[in-house]
């Protein structure tokens, strides 16, 4: 792992491992055969087609294995036939023609990739990679976070704390009420997420089945790529040149890269939380938080989080920009920008690891949040005005301008001013009754919401 250029399978190895499977070169030619084999098995459904008879189970289940027992040893195979190719999709193509010489199943042969471009296999292959990939290792692991948010929400729905507007000292809210302001958020676009479905294409050379058509005029190869690329779990884009243009992928990159912006907001609000001293860190034993000082336990799940998110939504930006664009009916140069796709999503989960180790280490700083509650009495004088409009004051606001605005207040400066006020007993026996602490309006009742 040391001679490994970059850090996603050398320093972050350990955290990115779950992703080889799904974005590695051998996952890819993997994803390829399969599209391969099930392009094969769902002509030989077709009647018209007389060259080909249905298969039976146990002859599906012969070609299945090609992919479904896919070893290392045979992505080895396909990268030498390569070699000679310069081609990696005709390789396959190869690699699959070896496997059926050798099974008994040479009829099939000429069936291989028939009348199908590069294009038709691999925007269905990288489709079904980042959908895997999504469903078996990123959804579980933001909700793992999204879990870790919402349990911080409930369990300090109760305990206020000084709210920074503008960077200065504002209404209190609860921890528990911003953690779920995060929760409320995220949750919104895990969703979209869950429900995103990519699109696909099996149309031939530039979109319009015209090899198909040729060899076979009585088939309906709009319904039949339909039903292929359904029984894919891939939602049929019938309307495209030779590649499928990108543009749903595009929107789960750009849903994930929101997600991380987000996470992004709340890592940089926990560090200055954590630097206020409204949370402690949980210190671990043998860690080291500065080579020369002693003291620190430095913030550094979220920083490093942070960071990954930003190279992720570099990542993903680019790929919003760029492959949505193919001169004409097709260029190249999409190939090399979607085989980064296992990069981005690799720095996202690099930063979720990150955030959860962060957020079990969290605790609240009791004494710090009261301590800062109680040194900021000025912020009454919102509820203060607002009583007073209530009754009638049209200058309310002014007053208690002249009596905070860049002042240090205390408890008793606050008390007298109120006490003064000609307003109704229970008015002013309510605002008396205030304190910092208290002012959180329906904090609590908000995490219910959740």
């Amino acid at each position: 792992m040391l001679d490994n250029i970059s850090p996603i399978d050398g320093r972050y190895s350990n955290d990115t491992q779950e992703l080889k499977i799904f974005f590695s070169e051998e996952a890819l030619i993997k994803y390829r055969i399969k599209i391969e084999i099930e392009y094969i098995i769902e002509l030989c459904n077709l009647v018209h087609i007389r060259e080909l008879k249905p298969l039976s189970s146990r002859k599906k289940s012969e070609l299945r294995d090609i992919y479904e027992k896919f070893s290392i040893k045979n992505a080895k195979q396909v990268k030498k036939i390569e070699s000679k190719t310069n081609h990696d999709v005709k390789a396959v193509e190869y690699f699959i023609q070896e496997k059926f010489n050798n099974s008994g199943n040479k009829k099939l042969i000429p069936w291989i990739h028939f009348a199908l471009t590069s294009e038709d296999v691999n925007n269905l292959a990288y489709s079904l990679m980042w959908q895997d990939s999504l469903i078996h290792v990123y959804l579980p692991i933001i909700k793992k976070v999204l879990s870790k948010v919402k349990s911080l929400a409930k369990t300090n729905r109760n305990i206020a704390f000084l709210a920074l507007t503008h960077g200065q000292a504002a209404s209190p809210t609860t921890v528990g009420k911003e953690f779920a302001v995060y929760y409320n958020r995220l949750n919104r676009q895990l969703n979209i997420v869950k429900a995103h479905n990519p699109l696909g294409k099996l149309s031939g050379a530039t979109g319009t089945w015209s090899a198909h058509l040729t060899a076979y005029p009585s088939v309906d190869w709009i319904k039949f790529s339909q039903r292929f690329i359904k029984s894919l779990k891939l939602e049929p884009n019938l309307i495209t040149t030779q590649i499928e243009s990108h543009d749903s992928l595009i929107e789960s990159y750009q849903t994930i890269s929101r997600i991380n912006s987000i996470l992004i907001d709340m890592c940089q609000d926990l560090w200055q939380y954590i630097s206020r001293g409204v949370f402690a860190q949980k210190r671990l034993d043998n860690e080291v938080g500065s080579s020369t000082m002693p003291h620190k336990i430095n913030p550094i799940n979220f920083e490093n989080a942070e960071g990954n998110f930003s190279m992720s939504n570099a990542l993903f930006s680019e790929f919003s920009r760029k492959l949505p664009v193919s001169r004409m009916q097709r260029d190249l140069s999409d190939s090399t920008v979607l085989r980064n796709q296992g990069v981005a999503l690799a720095h996202s989960l690099i930063a979720l690891k990150n955030i959860l180790k962060g957020l079990n280490r969290l605790s609240v700083n009791k004494d710090k949040v009261t301590e800062e509650l109680n040194a900021h009495w000025e912020i009454l004088a919102e509820p203060i005005q607002t009583i007073l409009r209530k009754n009638g004051e049209s200058d309310a606001y002014e007053k208690l301008k002249d009596l905070t605005r860049g002042e240090n207040i205390s408890k008793e400066t606050i008390s007298n001013f109120i006490k003064d006020l000609k307003i109704p007993k229970t008015d002013k026996e309510s605002l008396l009754a205030l304190s910092p602490e208290t002012y959180i309006g329906l904090s609590s009742k908000i995490v219910e919401l959740i």
